[in-house]
């Protein structure tokens, strides 16, 4: 009971430490607090200097058999981590138990993505709008087309410029730019490598009508998509704008610029069955990124399978 009493009191040295000096909010302090107190229930009466690597293997193993999460049993490595770092400096340790060991891997999850029927609804022009559509309707509309014709990142889409710009003037070279005449964007994606894509009449059209009405930049650059401000649009008020518009459109799903990105995949997977493709489109410097999408394309068919089979199910 004595050794016990004294872990905890190293556990709450530590707490005020962490409130006193590195200023941690009292949600951050609360959620330190149960990482650290489910160690001390874990190790029971074996004395913190004691505690061995092999020990702290086996706690973890025990969380997952119990079902937590793999996110949950990382953030409570790292506060146990974080707790030996500070105790190391307080007292005699041989080594931190908890160095080098982690969390289960996290199940690969599979990206979601809309039907053909309500990706092709959210994107087309809203039926319900009367007479002619505003300037800010028509920059949504090239944007949503855009993002699911040509799969792009919401970072990708935000940088395009109306064309190529050198850098001049204390302005950066173009990241990313239309290039209509070849009904393709230029974008940088991540690592910094740049690719073409192809983009599609639907998305053309749309691009067509806003380059008609687009104000100038307030700024002068060559952004291609503006906020009603006339700067460059941000993410933030991308996302905003398809949820907004999602919601108008009834659409059943929480719908989010990467939600085209993923539809745009699986639906040019399911037509073309193209990996290889797929994967130069999207960006992907590796295949297995891509291969994320042939089990959204299996489940599409296991879906048809059930449906259409007439052995599929058991009457």
């Amino acid at each position: 009971m004595n050794a016990a009493r004294g872990k905890a009191e190293w556990l709450d040295a530590y707490l005020a430490q962490l409130a006193t000096q590195r200023k941690l909010s009292p949600h951050t302090l609360d959620a330190y607090g149960r990482d650290l107190r489910a160690l001390l229930e874990l190790s029971g009466d074996t004395p913190w200097a004691a505690l061995a690597h092999n020990e702290v293997r086996r706690y973890t193993a025990k969380l997952h058999a119990g079902g937590l999460d793999p996110r949950s049993i990382a953030r409570k490595l790292s506060s146990w981590r974080g707790f030996f770092n500070w105790l190391s400096g307080e007292t005699q340790l041989d080594a931190n138990p908890v160095d080098g060991i982690r969390a289960p891997k996290r199940a690969k999850t599979l990206p979601k993505a809309l039907s053909v029927d309500d990706a092709v609804r959210l994107v087309a022009p809203a039926q319900h709008q009367q007479g002619a559509a505003e300037p800010e309707q028509l920059c949504n509309r090239a944007m949503f087309e855009l993002l699911y014709s040509s799969g792009l990142r919401v970072s990708e889409l935000t940088s395009l410029d109306t064309h190529y710009c050198k850098a001049e003037n204390g302005r950066d070279a173009s990241l990313g730019w239309l290039d209509m005449a070849s009904f393709e964007v230029i974008v940088t994606g991540k690592g910094n490598k740049m690719r073409k894509v192809p983009v599609g009449k639907a998305a053309l059209v749309a691009l067509t009508a806003w380059l008609g009405v687009r104000p100038p930049a307030a700024d002068g650059s060559a952004a291609l998509f503006l906020s009603t401000r006339a700067t460059r649009i941000s993410p933030r008020v991308l996302q905003l704008r398809l949820k907004a518009h999602a919601l108008a459109t009834d659409i059943p799903a929480n719908v989010h610029p990467h939600v085209l990105r993923h539809s745009f995949a699986s639906h040019v997977l399911q037509s073309s069955g193209d990996l290889r493709a797929v994967q130069e489109m999207l960006g992907h410097s590796s295949i297995t990124s891509t291969q994320v999408y042939t089990a959204l394309d299996f489940q599409h068919l296991a879906h048809v399978y059930d449906q259409a089979h007439p052995r599929a199910k058991v009457k």
